[in-house]
């Protein structure tokens, strides 16, 4: 599928008009720079098993397995660099007009395209970001990596000697109730929201998209499959994000001139 220049046109005239535009991305965005994402036949819930916060705070043996597969994959995430739909949607805040993006993807690429990190709202958390589960003390995910590159099994919190974990949202765990909070208050808020590479099938982050719509905001959805929420949509587009984004651009930078 394709995005038509009618299409394209529409959406450069809402951001345009926009005054609180937000941008809400999902695993889509990120599978055009290789990470892949979660339900398809390659995506992650099919090469590897995300594990139970019971089973990260109980279990060392279990424990260990998840580090030592952490330590093969995390460098490739490490690796991985932001794509023109990233550096499309860092554009529009440099630009001003982009408020807020609500992601529920982990892997950083917003704001190693640009976007500032207090704009970026991470539903499901961070991989770049590793959590004591007693102190709540955080380090960066390289720290951690370097002691798994030392052969430690199952590495602790240096401050407390509590388990550490990663700090992404892990089975058995609700979004950040902080991160959650706050995504409503700008679904609430905006004037304009555009998905990105999201299916919006996992709730409670789906709701968001409707939240805005309900509160009066225009809604734009980007993606290359279809989704419940269709029907709302102001503008619908069944198209990858990279060249779809880097078009509007295109359009949004012309009407400026």
């Amino acid at each position: 599928m394709f995005a038509t220049p009618g299409d394209l046109d529409r959406v450069a005239d809402l951001i345009r008009m926009s005054e609180r535009m937000s941008v809400f991305t999902g695993a889509g965005i990120s599978t055009e720079s290789g990470i892949p994402d979660y339900r398809g036949p390659d995506g992650v819930w099919a090469r590897q098993a995300i594990p139970h916060i019971d089973t990260i705070r109980t279990d060392a043996e279990a424990r260990a397995e998840h580090w030592q597969d952490r330590r093969r994959r995390y460098p490739e995430m490490l690796a991985r660099v932001p794509n023109a739909g990233h550096e499309a949607i860092a554009e529009f805040e440099a630009t001003g007009r982009l408020l807020t993006v609500i992601t529920q993807n982990i892997d950083g690429l917003h704001q190693k395209a640009g976007n500032s990190a207090d704009r970026v709202i991470e539903l499901h958390g961070s991989t770049h970001v590793i959590r004591c589960t007693q102190c709540g003390q955080t380090y960066s995910g390289t720290e951690i990596q370097q002691r798994l590159d030392q052969d430690e099994l199952d590495p602790r919190c240096p401050v407390c000697g509590g388990v550490l974990r990663t700090g992404t949202v892990l089975f058995g765990e609700s979004l950040p109730e902080r991160a959650l909070r706050t995504a409503h208050a700008v679904a609430q808020a905006t004037d304009l929201m555009v998905v990105v590479g999201s299916s919006l099938v996992v709730n409670p982050a789906a709701r968001l998209p409707v939240i805005a719509k309900d509160s009066g905001a225009r809604l734009v959805i980007i993606n290359q499959s279809g989704t419940p929420i269709d029907d709302l949509a102001d503008v619908r587009i069944q198209a990858g994000a990279g060249d779809t984004l880097s078009a509007i651009v295109a359009r949004v930078r012309s009407g400026d001139q």
